[in-house]
């Protein structure tokens, strides 16, 4: 059960920024089919479970699990205690082991400190941004930072300055089997700036091209010295990458940019980016910074002179849940293992490792283990009946409905249904050739459902080159009809174990 967390503290935690029934042990692990009667005889929704996988036409392994949230009864399952990878919708997960471990009212803290003597607008010492695994940090919010420490009349620093970054374990990408340049698999530490991207545009001028590299918001472009990019006469691959002198060091091929155009890319040197970007935004206030050096640094001996706090947890996860942002996902499931541990983790696996264990104890999910805590690894295993069970747990402590959006109901041709009566609360989770659907049904009668739904062609993915990932052929389509039929299952419960 989940502890020391209620319903109205999570929602006053939103707020602050703008039952019980029988164990799900021992439930049946096929389906209960009901007496069927007058017209529902001849409805599709009835036919048997085992018959609709057979007639799925989806390459690959498909299983499912669905229960009653008041009774926590398994009404249907088809293979449901095959672990399949769960892509995003592990992130429903790491929302329930963030707000137990962590709690509500949590926010992440970015610090500027100074170690040695503030005096007359000079500082004779270190002047240090220590990151605190925020990953909505902005450059809006380091020129905050920045504009603070012209307020306190710092104009010199006769130290170092020191970018901190170790609150979390470095990984150079989420998922090194995804290509350099996809920007949903940045590199991550205790520090992170805009998602860990940095902004690559171009634009043809007369004999070239026109390149930029900045760190832009609404309100800021600082350029960006740590990240270069050269174009370059060829037309494959499109982007390279290389850890080169500090910097990371793209090349993009000249024959795929045409006439100009935008996209951004990742970072893999995150306290050097972060450091970059506060130089800039520092000199613009007046004050004069040496190059960032990347170390630990602890809090003894240090005073803070400026500090930006995150939104509470809540808003960061009910964003993480709608836009499945990866940083975000792992940035908080990591600090929710170093908060159990009492020091970071070792590593992103080990604290996917520590999630994984939190989640067997809490929830009973004994066949699921993950690598990571976003589901982008292909390693990663979930069945749906380890997270039926922790759902219907969930909705008892009402924790993680608020937060999950929802989910359009369609028709057979894939037409949005206009005032359904079935409603839909829920996490997706889409790669290549993997699709996933994990949360909760409102039927018309007011009946509500735990469900998950797994759909995975491993093989197919275990045959595309690094590269091809990005947009293989097929995968458009395969997951298409992989969401079709997660659809087709919403109607079929809502209509069988939702009617009156």
């Amino acid at each position: 059960m989940l502890r020391n967390i209620s319903r109205r503290s999570l929602l006053a935690g939103l707020g602050a920024v703008a039952a019980t029934g029988q164990a799900f042990a021992g439930a049946p692990a096929r389906s209960l089919r009901p007496h069927l009667r007058g017209q529902k005889d001849r409805l599709p929704y009835f036919e048997r479970p085992e018959d609709l996988l057979e007639t799925a036409g989806i390459s690959g392994d498909l299983a499912w699990s669905v229960a009653d949230v008041k009774s926590g009864l398994i009404l249907e399952s088809v293979q449901g205690s095959t672990g399949l990878p769960p892509a995003s919708v592990a992130k429903a997960l790491t929302t329930l082991y963030a707000l137990e471990t962590l709690g509500p009212e949590y926010r992440f803290k970015t610090q500027i400190l100074a170690r040695g003597r503030l005096e007359n607008g000079v500082l004779t010492g270190d002047l240090v941004l220590r990151g605190g695994g925020d990953p909505t940090l902005t450059t809006d919010a380091l020129a905050r930072l920045a504009a603070d420490l012209k307020k306190l009349g710092l104009r010199e620093v006769r130290g170092e300055f020191v970018v901190d970054d170790t609150a979390l374990p470095y990984t150079r990408s989420i998922d090194e089997g995804q290509p350099d340049q996809v920007g949903y698999s940045p590199a991550v530490s205790g520090i992170a700036l805009n998602f860990n991207r940095v902004h690559f545009e171009w634009k043809a001028v007369s004999g070239g091209y026109n390149v930029t590299m900045d760190a832009r918001t609404e309100r800021y472009r600082p350029d960006v010295q740590m990240a270069v990019m050269k174009v370059v006469d060829r037309s494959l691959p499109v982007y390279t990458y290389a850890d080169s002198d500090g910097k990371d060091s793209w090349t993009v091929a000249r024959g795929a940019l045409g006439k100009g155009g935008a996209r951004w890319l990742p970072v893999r040197r995150p306290g050097a980016y972060a450091g970059d970007v506060f130089r800039t935004l520092a000199r613009a206030n007046g004050i004069v910074l040496p190059p960032a050096r990347i170390a630990g640094i602890g809090m003894e001996g240090t005073e803070v002179l400026a500090e930006n706090s995150s939104a509470p947890l809540p808003l960061l996860l009910r964003n993480m849940l709608k836009y499945s942002n990866n940083l975000t996902a792992e940035m908080i499931g990591m600090t929710a293992s170093a908060q159990l541990l009492g020091k970071p983790p070792a590593s992103m696996k080990a604290s996917a490792d520590k999630m994984s264990r939190w989640a067997s104890e809490r929830f009973g999910m004994k066949n699921t283990m993950l690598e990571d805590h976003s589901g982008l690894g292909d390693d990663s295993r979930m069945t749906p009946e380890d997270l039926v069970a922790a759902l219907v747990e969930a909705r008892r402590t009402g924790i993680l409905l608020p937060l999950l959006k929802s989910i359009p109901v369609l028709d057979s041709k894939g037409r949005q249904v206009k005032s359904s009566p079935i409603k839909v609360q829920a996490k997706t989770g889409t790669l290549n050739f993997v699709s996933g659907l994990g949360g909760f049904i409102t039927a018309a009668d007011g009946t509500e459902l735990a469900f998950a739904i797994f759909a995975a062609d491993s093989k197919i993915r275990a045959s595309l080159s690094r590269e091809e990932r990005e947009r293989p052929r097929g995968a458009r389509h395969w997951n298409g009809r992989a969401r079709m039929f997660q659809q087709k299952l919403i109607a079929r419960w809502g209509a069988l174990y939702g009617s009156s």
